[in-house]
């Protein structure tokens, strides 16, 4: 290997010095060698500095030229120096050459043959630490048909500890869903996420930011995008733990876009009214009228959210007389005295039922 990787570093002719690169990864990994190996390899047929960097694990690799570990911290890599490494469609990390003058014709090849070893070591080893997983293995976790043993060992093969109880979130967005799942479990590992039934799948140890004791009802930190609706299941077991979190993702909606199945309490009873029962209700019947209008259906919302006129029209960004005459003009339609506790729960009853509806 090391007469082989001399006589690479003398090529003049481009082809003959590609075709060369690719039989002496080729060669790497039928050897079946570790990521220091793969580091100290490409940096003596580099003749630099060559470094790998896995983004779920933190783990830095980098190599001399001479086989001896790289003494200082990386320095930035430019584009012409460093390539992502990909599995499964993902990227999991990076991998550059520390080279002090210009690039080399082959460094490109030689990166981007060193970024599929990489993957390949990853995969190999130990689970993929990769967010999008096999939607079969996904399936068998969270589908109630599944036995103990087989749902025990879908979570052995996709990474999760025996010991560790999994959390399950239901996702829609337009974000790519190993983004989204990213998102929602920051530092996470780890997190296993597949479509099933058009709707995003998610796997997790926990479905929040470390530091969070608790989250109001569909609050996360505002690094969500606007797209972003998710349902988190409240169960141990991962079956019905799905089941909850598609039940919470009805829920969801531009004010609330993550809601935690514990948090709805009661009011995951309205999930369970058949749905010709909610239409056929007066008040539902008037909600769906009344969203005609956008505006008021907003206000709608904002009042029933808070309780307050004054809050409301904050929330709203609107002077509160105009919001007193939209509530006017509201409680009319609606037939229902907005100003009483009773009249207010029975609003937001009947907004939350008609969002419920699947039209």
């Amino acid at each position: 290997m090391e007469a082989l990787a001399a006589r690479l570093s003398q090529l003049d002719a481009h082809a003959e010095g590609a075709i060369r690169v690719v039989a002496f990864y080729d060669t790497l990994m039928r050897r079946r060698v570790d990521l220091a190996a793969l580091a100290r390899s490409s940096a003596g047929l580099a003749e630099c500095v060559a470094g790998v960097r896995l983004h779920g694990t933190g783990r830095v690799v980098r190599a001399s030229p001479d086989g001896a570990d790289a003494p200082a911290p990386p320095p930035p890599a430019s584009a012409s120096t460093a390539a992502p490494i990909t599995l499964d469609e993902e990227e999991i990390g990076t991998v550059w050459l520390e080279r002090p003058g210009p690039p080399n014709p082959l460094d490109e090849v030689l990166l981007d043959r060193l970024a599929i070893a990489v993957a390949a070591v990853v995969e190999r080893y130990g689970p993929a630490r990769t967010t999008m997983a096999d939607p079969a293995l996904v399936e068998l976790v969270v589908s109630s048909d599944c036995d103990e043993a087989g749902r025990a060992r879908a979570l052995r093969l996709l990474g999760f500890a025996a010991d560790l109880p999994v959390r399950v979130a239901a996702v829609r967005s337009e974000l790519p869903l190993d983004r989204a799942a990213g998102l929602l479990c920051p530092g996470r590992r780890p997190v296993k996420a597949a479509p099933l039934a058009g709707v995003g799948v998610v796997l997790a140890t926990a479905i929040a930011p470390a530091t969070a004791t608790a989250i109001p009802l569909g609050r996360l930190p505002d690094r969500l995008p606007a797209d972003v609706r998710a349902g988190i299941g409240a169960c141990d077991d991962p079956a019905r733990s799905w089941r909850e979190a598609l039940t919470a993702l009805r829920f969801t909606s531009a004010r609330q876009p993550v809601v935690r199945y514990d948090d709805l309490g009661a009011l995951a009873l309205l999930a369970e009214i058949p749905e010709d029962a909610a239409r056929a209700n007066g008040d539902v019947a008037a909600i769906a009228r009344m969203a005609r209008n956008p505006e008021d259906l907003e206000t709608l919302d904002a009042f029933c959210a808070t309780g307050s006129l004054r809050r409301a029209a904050d929330r709203l960004h609107l002077h509160h007389s105009s919001v007193a005459r939209r509530l006017e003009q509201i409680t009319k339609t609606l037939g229902i005295e907005l100003t009483r506790p009773a009249g207010l729960m029975r609003a937001g009853l009947a907004l939350t039922a008609w969002r419920l509806l699947d039209d």
